[in-house]
């Protein structure tokens, strides 16, 4: 039999459940996140000697159903002491009151509510019950920690969330649980008994994130390449369809997401461009759709250097999603297609940009690795788009801007050797530098940062131009 898997890294999340555990005031928590993030698990395990009461919704079920699931749980909780299936939510959450109030009052007590939505179902009346349950009488006991999730993203953003009334006030804590780090998916994947490099585990959380779920299917004595085969490529493999029921799994309407995440995977886009690339109108609908896809984790906004709020770029930061549209969408069911996609040139490309995507996830460990994580920073791109022909247009990725009057100019390379910087790649680089500092004026020093996989292979422009070099490694910090 195999060990149960520990709860692996989620030390912020857990700071949090032990602060309101030695707190002596009731809580009212929200936990949301993308599908497959680990919610429940998390709650489960960082709360099991607490957890006395668990339910979890069951999607398009009558209320009569719901109710009878809730009466299983209560009765399971309570010893069979509550058997009888109320008839409305307000009576169910009477009877949830009645047996808590007999439970010790000297130590915490939790009541987890998954799959929210599910429960709250149209003419329910879920919610005014959830909110009369708190407000009249659960808010009143200091001993109690109701928890509530959901991976309806959508919902559970515009409910609690971003909501103005209903239960917005209502909630002391909200946690968006995210993927795990580099650092955190290495744990999970020794904790499996995997022997892959700091490299492998790279090219993994490159396609497919630190998503907990989709990492239980890595096996031990494979490569990253022979793995991606079997859980995306091959006939039958579990990750081949996941994007068709990633989406609707989390958002009403999924089809103007989806339209918004096929936009943003081929570049980074303004509002009014992702209005014209997903053929939406540019209105507050898309403004909230945009929102929620952020919220729940699957894109992110950055603001260009030296630019205002209008000039926000949008940019698919979810890494499965961007890996299937460009491989798994376009390739047929057959074992070995990744091993044989990744010897291409458009290899190169896509891992490129997923290189510089799983950089920007991990810019507290750049920071440390550059000495720099107490210095106030703000991180973002720089474009400057030529007007005339004897202008050079250039493009930043990634820049530092530091408070101590230095801003790092960031090279992502992903490479299986070290990254040689030639003749015509120097010039880029000191065009690049020149470009940038007549196009914005800084009094800065600027400095030539590379991030690298294999590190840089010293040359005579090497030392010339690159300042500071940060290995993969130093990705894997905690």
């Amino acid at each position: 039999m195999k060990p149960p898997t520990p709860l692996i890294g989620r030390h912020r999340e857990r700071a949090i459940f032990d602060d309101i555990l030695a707190s002596g005031d009731p809580a009212f928590i929200a936990v949301y996140g993308r599908r497959r993030v680990g919610k429940t698990y998390l709650i489960r395990k960082a709360l099991e000697p607490q957890l006395i009461f668990e339910l979890t919704g069951t999607k398009d079920a009558p209320l009569k159903e719901q109710l009878e699931t809730f009466t299983s749980a209560l009765s399971l909780a309570s010893g069979g002491k509550f058997s009888t299936a109320s008839k409305s939510w307000k009576a169910a959450f009477s009877q949830l009151a009645e047996w808590f109030a007999t439970l010790p009052k000297n130590k915490k007590h939790v009541l987890f509510l998954d799959e929210l939505p599910w429960l709250a179902s149209p003419r329910s009346r879920f919610l005014p019950a959830l909110d009369h349950f708190w407000n009249a009488w659960a808010s009143k006991r200091p001993n109690l920690v109701l928890i509530v999730c959901g991976s309806a993203a959508s919902w559970m953003i515009r409910k609690f969330i971003h909501d103005r009334g209903g239960l917005h006030n209502r909630i002391t804590h909200r946690i968006r649980l995210d993927p795990f780090t580099l650092a955190e998916t290495q744990e999970f994947l020794q904790h499996k008994k995997t022997a892959l490099t700091p490299m492998g585990i790279a090219e993994l959380y490159m396609a497919l994130g630190g998503i907990p779920y989709y990492l239980t299917f890595v096996k031990r004595g494979e490569s990253p390449a022979q793995t991606l085969d079997r859980i995306c490529f091959e006939p039958g493999a579990p990750l081949r369809d996941e994007f068709n029921l990633l989406y609707p799994a989390l958002f009403d309407s999924p089809e103007r997401h989806i339209n918004v995440v096929r936009a943003l995977a081929k570049k980074s886009l303004t509002h009014h461009e992702v209005a014209t690339a997903a053929n939406l109108p540019s209105s507050g609908r898309l403004t909230t759709l945009i929102s929620e896809l952020e919220e729940s984790g699957f894109i992110r906004s950055y603001l260009p250097f030296g630019k205002k709020k209008k000039d926000t770029l949008y940019r698919l930061s979810d890494e499965y999603s961007r890996f299937y549209l460009r491989w798994i969408e376009r390739s047929r069911a057959d074992s070995g297609s990744w091993q044989k996609m990744r010897t291409r040139p458009a290899w190169r490309a896509w891992s490129g940009l997923a290189f510089e995507e799983l950089c920007m996830k991990h810019l507290p460990q750049i920071k440390a690795a550059l000495g720099i994580a107490a210095v106030s920073t703000e991180t973002s791109s720089w474009i400057h788009r030529p007007k005339n022909p004897s202008d050079t247009g250039t493009q930043i990725d990634l820049l530092i801007d530091r408070a101590d009057s230095c801003i790092n100019l960031c090279e992502m390379k992903f490479t299986e050797a070290p990254f040689i910087i030639d003749k015509k790649y120097a010039t880029t680089l000191r065009a690049r530098r020149e470009t940038f500092l007549q196009h914005t004026g800084t009094k800065k020093s600027l400095i030539n940062t590379f991030i690298t996989t294999q590190g840089i292979k010293e040359t005579p422009y090497a030392l010339e131009l690159a300042d500071t070099t940060i290995l993969l490694e130093s990705l894997f910090k905690k």
